[in-house]
């Protein structure tokens, strides 16, 4: 986002930024994926809405993926003879 604060978009522009994931951090994203996933069941989404869901699905998804990555490539283990053995070093930490 170019330093537009997200109340002076107006509707059409917050939309257009919400498909395309810019501005949102993680809990609006799963907020928009749980909106939408509510407005498939009651009423259907139009295409436009189709695609951003499955943009935002993929994000997340991403976005979960890297961060368990992170963890497990943080985990470190003593080793019986007192030396302590980094895991995401040992199996490959992926930059």
């Amino acid at each position: 986002m170019s330093g537009i604060c997200n109340d002076s978009l107006n509707s059409g522009q917050r939309k257009e930024q919400a498909w395309k994931g810019q501005g949102m951090n993680l809990e609006e994203k799963i907020k928009r994926i749980n909106e939408l996933y509510h407005k498939s069941q009651k009423e259907g989404l139009t295409e436009e809405e189709k695609e951003e869901q499955k943009t935002l699905r993929t994000e997340y998804a991403a976005s979960v993926r890297s961060n368990l990555r992170a963890q497990l490539d943080d985990i470190n283990i003593q080793e019986k003879d007192g030396s302590v053995t980094n895991l995401g070093k040992k199996y490959g930490k992926r930059e």
